[in-house]
């Protein structure tokens, strides 16, 4: 088994960031609730294999003792904070003489999207290989002034880009004997003749460079409901259960048509958006419900629901009942609840059990079931 090296991020965000417009630096301006700088910060916090944090910010900023001392108070994994130089090349040898032996990711924060999956791949290859760069293949046709690019042998880079410690820090002291100033920390390692292995980066890990950059985050509110309905099996009445009509000599008693997996259904979903239950919107008094297939009264809920903003993310179903075996109607009862409540049929399960052959479903008197639903309402 591998033992991974000690692992820093080093996250940079001592950059103006003049072409994002404004009179505060990009990386402190807020996407919904949180800075890029923060963002980035908790990728790295987040992240099982990163041990360590060092954050570069820039010392005439007028707030750095106050973001000093937010980010340290903030995040448990920073162990110092380093100003910034004039160059981001400057900016990242100065936190390489605070990070120990081991593999080094150097981040700028304005890529604030990056994942964990990116953070790991980068970790294992430059540990393994020495340095590693995540990458993706460009989507447009590139040109010169000449000719079309072959994009088969081009790739955006992205960061971190990782390294062993040791190295990098020799890269960067022969950079500064050499006035010699990188596009990336990359760039200074391959002019040592060392090669740097590309690892899968990410779309979305895109870097902010202006307020077209940005991405809005939507903020999800998830809800769960439950539902429980009994009803008595009777003789003269057709048998529902999930809008599927099964073959029985019995039927369930009921005002509409007694579809007791349905009513548990319903229930669950008005009970996660607080619209009380199936007796309040649909009550046995009202003719206008005899009869009714359950099925549009599902319908009906499911309108009430997404008139709340909200959308059904999934359902689990029970039918409680020792006869009939439901087993081969499952497949059609699923397709019924998904098609009415316009979702795929995996967000839907639905099975039945026994109560071995205990109380009144045991007895054969009637059918249970329980419902659970979830929620979900997306703003902004």
């Amino acid at each position: 088994m591998h033992i991974f090296s000690r692992v820093t991020a080093v996250v940079l965000a001592a950059g103006k960031g003049s072409r994002f417009g404004g009179n505060t630096p990009k990386q402190f301006q807020k996407i919904g609730e949180k800075t890029p700088v923060e963002m980035s910060l908790s990728a790295f916090e987040n992240n099982s294999m990163t041990d360590a944090i060092i954050l570069v910010l820039d010392p005439k900023d007028p707030d750095y003792d106050e973001r000093s001392v937010q980010y340290i108070t903030e995040y448990s994994k920073i162990r110092t904070i380093v100003p910034g130089g004039k160059e981001r090349q400057d900016s990242v040898s100065n936190a390489l003489k605070y990070v120990p032996d081991g593999v080094v990711l150097i981040h700028d924060s304005a890529r604030p999207y990056v994942t964990d999956d990116v953070i790991n791949r980068v970790i294992e290859a430059a540990d393994k290989d020495g340095a590693a760069v995540p990458v993706v293949s460009p989507k447009d046709t590139i040109r010169t002034s000449g000719s079309t690019l072959d994009r088969k042998s081009l790739y955006q880079v992205q960061t971190p880009q990782g390294f062993r410690t040791d190295v990098l820090r020799t890269a960067y002291e022969k950079a500064k004997e050499d006035s010699f100033l990188g596009t990336d920390d990359a760039s200074l390692y391959e002019r040592m003749g060392k090669e740097v292995t590309l690892v899968e980066g990410d779309y979305r890990n895109i870097k902010i460079t202006t307020p077209d950059d940005v991405k809005e985050e939507s903020k999800v509110t998830y809800r769960l409901g439950n539902g429980f309905d009994v009803h008595r099996l009777v003789e003269g009445r057709r048998l529902f259960l999930c809008g599927v009509e099964i073959p029985s000599d019995k039927g369930l008693l009921g005002h509409s048509d007694a579809d007791v997996a349905l009513h548990a259904l319903m229930d669950a979903m008005l009970g996660a958006a607080a619209l009380g239950d199936i007796g309040r919107h649909f009550p046995d008094s009202d003719p206008e419900y005899l009869g009714c297939s359950s099925l549009m009264l599902l319908s009906e809920v499911n309108r009430m629901i997404k008139e709340k903003g909200y959308s059904v993310t999934n359902a689990d179903i029970t039918v409680i009942c020792e006869r009939p075996k439901i087993a081969s109607y499952i497949s059609d009862m699923t397709e019924r609840v998904a098609g009415t409540l316009g979702v795929d049929k995996d967000r839907i399960n639905i099975k039945g059990t026994t109560t071995e052959k205990l109380g009144f479903t045991g007895r054969g008197e009637g059918i249970a079931s329980l419902a659970t639903c979830m929620l979900e309402k997306k703003e902004g």
